[in-house]
């Protein structure tokens, strides 16, 4: 089987990227040190090379990732290997989380790319939950990582049709938390909403659905792609929480143009190097600010801060603060974790260089 790459995103300025003898592929989906790529001849296995290796072992966004563009080489014996990723047009970054030493959660400066190269970050957020209709907190945070990925973020309010009063309200109180952002009631099994969600796949433009767990991310990529390509389960009785159906990214093409990722639930996202995101989720707070009287303003108790007097009146809801000082405070602390490593490693570094030198001299003087 062979495909058009033009249709899976290739474009000529692209070509430039590639190292002698190799050919383009996409990354559809990664393993333990190989990865499953569609080339121009069809679908092949390709493990990494050594480089590839060696800098995801420095750092680990540099990974291959589903969506990645690749260069690959056959090699003698038969066999592929990826031996570069392409430089990436967007990148969908999350901070890593680990636990520490107390058994809590605790951030890592290195992050991990969910999905590479993609032009629409589909938020799914679905409709029902056993105590709350939506999760705007989770919302804001992904949004917030939408944008700074340079993908342009869309929310889908999944299994509408269970959603059985108070629909508009709902929508209504999703568009307050993500201003300038399409946001969008769907059904996939009733089909509702899965037109309008495809018309932005046209062509060969790349979509990733992120969710948590039970928002419906695969039922929907099987209703754009027109049948069972991947894995569902109904949501647990009782809690109300889906199921892990999908273990892995995986990227799907469309018989009707564009692709999709499709994603494992995620449990939690930290931030990773966010300058501009949280800003453009929180523009409404960013405005109040402008109008405060200290250009300063930390908005806990100064006079003439037009973000308390707004809290005060209702007109900014105090969830809506918080959600903004805690995703503050998180960036800034990534931000901080960033800078605390880049000057570990340059000390490391020129620790090495001095300990060459002194061993250069020393040599010499014999």
């Amino acid at each position: 089987m062979s495909f058009d790459l033009s249709l899976l995103g290739w474009t000529d300025s692209m070509a430039a990227e590639l190292p002698a003898d190799t050919v383009p592929a996409r990354v559809a989906r990664v393993d333990r040190g190989a990865a499953e790529v569609i080339a121009a001849d069809g679908h092949h296995q390709a493990r990494y090379s050594a480089d590839v290796r060696r800098a995801a072992a420095t750092d680990p966004v540099a990974l291959p990732c589903v969506g990645d563009w690749a260069a690959i080489r056959m090699l003698p014996e038969g066999r592929y290997e990826l031996e570069a990723v392409l430089p990436r047009t967007t990148a969908f970054v999350r901070g890593g989380v680990g636990r520490d030493s107390r058994g809590g959660l605790s951030g890592d400066s290195q992050g991990q790319v969910l999905a590479a190269n993609v032009d629409i970050v589909f938020v799914a957020e679905p409709s029902m939950h056993s105590t709350d209709f939506a999760d705007l907190g989770r919302i804001e945070r992904l949004v917030a990582l939408a944008w700074e990925s340079g993908g342009t973020p869309v929310v889908l309010i999944t299994k509408s049709d269970l959603f059985e009063h108070g629909l508009d309200e709902l929508l209504a109180d999703v568009r307050a938390v993500a201003p300038g952002v399409d946001v969008h009631a769907v059904s996939s099994l009733q089909g509702e909403g899965v037109e309008l969600v495809s018309g932005y796949l046209q062509g060969s433009r790349t979509a990733v659905v992120l969710g948590p767990s039970g928002a419906g991310k695969s039922t929907l990529v099987n209703a754009l792609a027109g049948g069972e390509v991947m894995d569902t389960q109904q949501v647990r009785a009782g809690d109300g929480r889906g199921r892990h159906t999908t273990v892995h990214r995986e990227l799907i093409t469309l018989p009707g143009g564009g692709l999709v990722i499709d994603t494992p639930g995620i449990r939690r996202v930290g931030l990773y190097g966010m300058s501009e995101g949280v800003d453009l989720v929180f523009a409404d707070i960013e405005e109040l600010a402008e109008q405060c009287r200290f250009d300063d303003c930390n908005h806990d108790g100064e006079p003439g801060c037009a973000v308390l007097e707004a809290l005060e009146s209702g007109e900014l809801p105090e969830r809506r603060l918080e959600s903004w000082r805690k995703l503050q405070r998180e960036a800034a602390w990534m931000a901080s974790r960033g800078d605390a490593r880049l000057r570990k490693e340059q000390q490391a570094k020129w620790k090495s260089i001095t300990k060459q030198l002194r061993t250069h001299y020393k040599n010499r003087g014999r």
